[in-house]
C-alpha cells in the first residue's frame, strides 16, 4: 500500500509494538546506542523489520477545512435511472430511451430528462457526473460501496462518509458533526469501526410536517425548567464518574458521555434551537421550495412537495447554521414496475425542492461553500423491461453536484448511445469519494484505526478527479 502526497503533509504515527510489558519498556527506553547492547532482538523474538513496520503502519494526513465547509448528502435509495434524469437517450430506440421527452438547460447542447425541468434551469450551477462505474448490483452492497467508499467484507465493517467527516473535524456552533433527515438507516451508513459517536444525529421528527416539526428530544420536558436539568446534568456526571473507575474498558462510557454532552449543547443552545426552528421560515419561502404541492395520488394524499422540500428547507438552514454534514433522504427509487408513473409521481417534488435548494444556497452566498450531492447506490438498466420498469444497473450511471469549489455548469464524461457503457472519463465510486473528501479537507489515503490496531485508509484505491474543481 504506497504513500502518496499531496498538498497536505504526510507524516508517520510512531506506535510502540504490541508485546509484553518487559518488551514495551525496553523498547521505550531504547537508544540508538543501547538498542545495540540490549542484544539479539531476535531474542526477543521480534525482527527489526518489524519493529520499523509497528513505528510506521499508520499514513496520516492532517485534515483542514477545504473550499466545502458543509455537505448536504441527498439520497435518493432504489437506484434512479440515469435515462430519466441526468442522461436522457432522445435519440436512443424507444425502448430504451423510455416514454419522457426532454429539457433543455442553459448549456448547449445538453438536456436533462423532461421530469427535470427545474434543475434544467439551474444546470449552470451544477456539475453532473454521466460516467460513474460501480461493481454492485444488490442494493445492500452498493449501498454500503456507495457511501463507506469500499466493497462490503464479512471481516470489517467501514464508515459512513459522514461518520469520517465527523471523526475528523466533530461538531460546530453546537450543531453534531453528521445530521440524517429524519434518519439514518440501511447498509453503510453507520460508524462501521469508529466509535458510535461519530454516528449521525436522527432528527426523529419529519420536516415534512412544516411548522409543526420538533426535533425528537431537543426541548426539556414541561416538568423540569433548567436549573432542574443543571442538577441532573450533574448528577449524571458524579455517577458516571464513580462507574468510570470500575470499568475495565471505558470506551462505551466515553461515547454516552459524548452524546450526553451533545445533548446538554443542543437542548441549551438557543441558537441550535433556531436553526431546527422551520416556522421561523416564511410562508413564501416554504412555498418556493414545494411545501403542500405535488400530492402522492393526484389531486389527495400526502404532499411529496412538503416531503422533499421541507427536508432540504432544513438542511439549508443546518448549514447556515454552520452544520458540516447532513444526510437527506427521499422517496424509494426501486422502479422495477411502471418506471414512467412513477417517476411523475415522485421525481416533480424533488426537481422542484432541489432546483429551489441550489438557487436560495447561491443567493445566500452559500453555495461557494456548500457541497451538494445527490446520490443513489447505482443506475437502472438501458433496456426497458417487461414491465415497463428499469433493472439494477452498476455498469454506468449519473450523479449530480453542485458548489462546494466544483466546477459550475460542467457536464463530466459521457456514456453510450444506450446508456450501457461509458463512453469516455470514467469515474469510479472511489474516485468520486476522493474528490468530496479533497473538497472538504480530508485526504482520503490517510489511515484510521480499527480494532486490532488495524490501519485502514478512508477510502479503498482512487484518486481525485482534479477536473471536477474549479
Amino acid at each position: 500500500m504506497g504513500l502518496r502526497r499531496d498538498d497536505n503533509t504526510l507524516t508517520i504515527s510512531m506506535k510502540t509494538p504490541n508485546g509484553c510489558t518487559d518488551f514495551n519498556d525496553t523498547f521505550s527506553r531504547a537508544t540508538r546506542r543501547n538498542f545495540i547492547q540490549v542484544g539479539s532482538l531476535a531474542g526477543l523474538g521480534v525482527c527489526l523489520g518489524e519493529v520499523y513496520r509497528a513505528q510506521a503502519e499508520q499514513k496520516f494526513y492532517q485534515s483542514k477545512e477545504g473550499p466545502a465547509k458543509s455537505v448536504i448528502q441527498i439520497r435518493l435509495p432504489g437506484g434512479i435511472a440515469a435515462q430519466e434524469s441526468w442522461d436522457p437517450k432522445p435519440e436512443a430506440p424507444i425502448e430504451y430511451r423510455g416514454a419522457f421527452g426532454v429539457s433543455k438547460t442553459k448549456l448547449k447542447g445538453i438536456v436533462f430528462s423532461e421530469v427535470l425541468k427545474e434543475s434544467a434551469g439551474v444546470a449552470d450551477k451544477l456539475c453532473v457526473v454521466r460516467s460513474l462505474t460501480g461493481k454492485e448490483a444488490d442494493h445492500g452492497r452498493a449501498t454500503y460501496a456507495m457511501f463507506t467508499g469500499y466493497r462490503m467484507s464479512p471481516a470489517i465493517s467501514h464508515p459512513s462518509m459522514g461518520s469520517c467527516v465527523n471523526h475528523e473535524f466533530g461538531e460546530r456552533a453546537g450543531l453534531p458533526g453528521y445530521i440524517a433527515i429524519p434518519n439514518s438507516t440501511g447498509s453503510g451508513n453507520g460508524t462501521g469501526y469508529l466509535s458510535p459517536r461519530y454516528g449521525a444525529f436522527g432528527t426523529g421528527g419529519d420536516p415534512a410536517g412544516g411548522k409543526n416539526f420538533q426535533v425528537r428530544d431537543l426541548r426539556l420536558p414541561a416538568n423540569i425548567d433548567a436549573a432542574g436539568f443543571q442538577r441532573r446534568k450533574d448528577l449524571r456526571s458524579i455517577v458516571e464518574t464513580e462507574f468510570r473507575k470500575l470499568e475495565s474498558n471505558p470506551a462505551p462510557l466515553d461515547a454516552m458521555d459524548s452524546f450526553y454532552k451533545q445533548a446538554y449543547t443542543m437542548i441549551s443552545s438557543q441558537a441550535v434551537r433556531d436553526a431546527f426552528d422551520l416556522s421561523a421560515e416564511s410562508e413564501k419561502t416554504r412555498k418556493a421550495y414545494g411545501e403542500g404541492k405535488f400530492l402522492s395520488r393526484g389531486s389527495y394524499g400526502k404532499s411529496l412537495g412538503s416531503e422533499a422540500g421541507m427536508r432540504l428547507l432544513l438542511a439549508r438552514r443546518l448549514v447556515e447554521a454552520g452544520a458540516r454534514f447532513i444526510t437527506v433522504n427521499y422517496q424509494s427509487w426501486d422502479d422495477h414496475v411502471g418506471i414512467r408513473e412513477q417517476y411523475q409521481r415522485k421525481m416533480p417534488a424533488f426537481d422542484y425542492a432541489f432546483a429551489a435548494l441550489i438557487r436560495d444556497l447561491d443567493e445566500r452566498g452559500l453555495l461557494d461553500n456548500t457541497l451538494v450531492w445527490v446520490c443513489s447506490e447505482f443506475g437502472r438498466s438501458p433496456k426497458i423491461n417487461a414491465s415497463a420498469g428499469r433493472d439494477h444497473y452498476a455498469r454506468v450511471f449519473s450523479t449530480c453536484l453542485a458548489g462546494g469549489g466544483l466546477k459550475k455548469g460542467l457536464i463530466y464524461g459521457s456514456t453510450d448511445a444506450t446508456a450501457s457503457e461509458p463512453a469516455n472519463k470514467a469515474v469510479s465510486i472511489q474516485d468520486l469519494h476522493h474528490t468530496i473528501y479533497h473538497q472538504i479537507g480530508i485526504n482520503a489515503d490517510k489511515e484510521l484505526m480499527a480494532p486490532g490496531d488495524r490501519p485502514v485508509e478512508i477510502v479503498d484505491g482512487g484518486s481525485v478527479v482534479n477536473d471536477l474543481i474549479a
